[in-house]
């Protein structure tokens, strides 16, 4: 059973945020990669996970990379308990910011195309 991030899942639901899963498994590293995009109207936002497994058979996180909305650098996580702390105190002002400017940019665009 695949249970990775089952946590900050569980936050994601509770706070009405749509998420899809992706797996990868490189050829040239023996690390695995999960990909996980989630968002509240479109999965623009990104984890990156990247894992391996220890000798007893259990997942070891080595890497969490956070992407809120395309950012091109991203904010780079050791544990899930880190990830979830970031989340909690980010991502609801970083949503209501990053909505609202493209509510604006549509309004702005309708005024300007309306007036032509």
């Amino acid at each position: 059973m695949f249970i990775i991030l089952s946590r900050t899942k569980q936050y994601l639901r509770k706070n009405g945020f749509y998420y899809k899963k992706e797996y990868m498994r490189p050829l040239m590293t023996p690390d695995n990669i999960y990909i996980f995009k989630f968002g509240r109207k479109q999965l623009d936002n990104r984890l990156i996970i990247r894992y391996s497994h220890k000798w007893t058979g259990r997942q070891r996180i080595n890497e969490i990379d956070l992407r809120l909305h395309k950012q091109k650098h991203p904010r780079v996580f050791r544990t899930e308990a880190e990830l979830l702390e970031y989340l909690q105190t980010h991502l609801m002002d970083h949503e209501a910011r990053v909505h609202s400017e493209t509510d604006q940019q549509g309004k702005e665009e309708v005024s300007n195309g309306a007036s032509k």
